[in-house]
């Protein structure tokens, strides 16, 4: 049984990574590009572990055998599906009977695959290990009022070739009360720090990375300290843009893609609540609410930054030390090609050349 470590899975070229757990561990986590074919469904899996804990391991593997037994032809037929020119790594949580299991039964079907030993347990330990000492020693923040679309300049950057890690994408999640609008529940600690580390590996070549000032926290996930510090002491370009610009890129980005759906006005409604528990003023309150009444979104995000982000955001600037850069942009576009050229002037950032277009 051909058997492979997950530092010699991360030199394979594209390789086709089979994760056999049932769909909710796989939905807790999983590697990046990994695709799940379950060996046993949620309720199987529960009914199999409940057995073991009951009757012992004997009488658990002859009902998992029951289970599997009659999906064999359908389950080899499935991952062979997916085989193409890579190599095909098959694993389970700890790389034991199910991976095992799996891969005898390709091996008799003459189908030849990796089994990850230490599943993807020790998939999660490797990287959580390797994150601290894989992030650049240099940080360009991008900072800015709420609005200004600082993910937005950081997405035409990184078309351009500049070295990017985009948090908010990483942690699905816009990094607000109304954050995940269009976007779902967010993701996990694991799937963050699973992308997280697929994101440093993709800029291992640089010396420094571009990336938005963030609260350690964003939406569910929590960025590691020694991120934290790197930003703290990296270098800042802050966006400026107009009030009506803002209010028209937020418009465009919460309202008018989503306004017509079911639920839209539900999600406003429970990212109100959270923001009047925090205002005092009795008359923004009542603006807001006025606003929500009559579903006036344009309005009601006009108070929300005059009101309540722009005050908090200057605070927040305050724990970043390093040196700050101002941007004067009509748009993300705008600011993009500026940051670029501000770029250009930064002789500090050695691998700067490199990724001029």
């Amino acid at each position: 049984m051909k058997e492979i470590t997950v530092e010699e899975l991360f030199k394979l070229k594209e390789p086709i990574i089979i994760d056999i757990r049932s769909p909710i561990e796989f939905n807790d986590g999983s590697i990046p590009g990994a695709i799940n074919v379950p060996l046993f469904s949620d309720e199987e899996r529960q009914e199999v572990g409940t057995i073991y804990k009951h009757e012992g391991q004997a009488a658990a593997k002859w009902k998992a055998m029951e289970f599997v037994s009659p999906k064999i032809p359908l389950l080899l037929k499935t991952i062979k599906s997916y085989q193409t020119n890579g190599e095909l790594v098959i694993h389970c949580w700890r790389g034991g009977m199910r991976s095992k299991a799996v891969v005898t039964f390709l091996e008799f079907a003459g189908i030849y695959a990796w089994r990850l030993l230490g599943g993807y347990k020790e998939y999660r330990h490797y990287i959580l290990e390797k994150i601290p000492t894989s992030i650049p020693n240099q940080a360009v923040v991008l900072h800015g009022m709420t609005g200004v679309g600082k993910t937005e300049v950081l997405k035409i950057l990184e078309k351009k070739g500049y070295p990017v890690l985009d948090l908010e994408e990483m942690a699905g999640h816009r990094g607000s009360i109304f954050g995940t609008i269009g976007l779902g529940d967010g993701h996990n600690q694991k799937i963050f720090d699973s992308l997280l580390y697929k994101g440093l590996l993709e800029i291992k070549e640089s010396e420094y990375f571009l990336v938005e000032a963030e609260s350690k926290r964003i939406g569910k996930a929590v960025q590691p300290e020694e991120l934290m510090d790197v930003k703290f002491k990296g270098v800042n370009i802050y966006i400026h843009s107009s009030l009506e610009q803002r209010v028209k890129h937020l418009v465009s980005e919460y309202v008018v893609k989503y306004e017509q759906e079911a639920w839209y006005h539900d999600k406003i409604c429970l990212g109100i609540e959270k923001v009047l528990k925090r205002v005092k003023d009795v008359e923004i309150r009542k603006r807001l609410m006025e606003t929500l009444h009559e579903k006036n979104y344009q309005e009601m995000i006009t108070i929300l930054l005059e009101q309540y982000y722009d005050p908090r955001y200057d605070y927040a600037r305050q724990e970043y030390e390093g040196e700050f850069f101002d941007i004067f942009a009509e748009n993300p576009i705008d600011a993009a090609a500026k940051i670029a050229a501000k770029l250009d002037e930064l002789s500090f950032l050695p691998l700067l050349a490199a990724n001029k277009q």
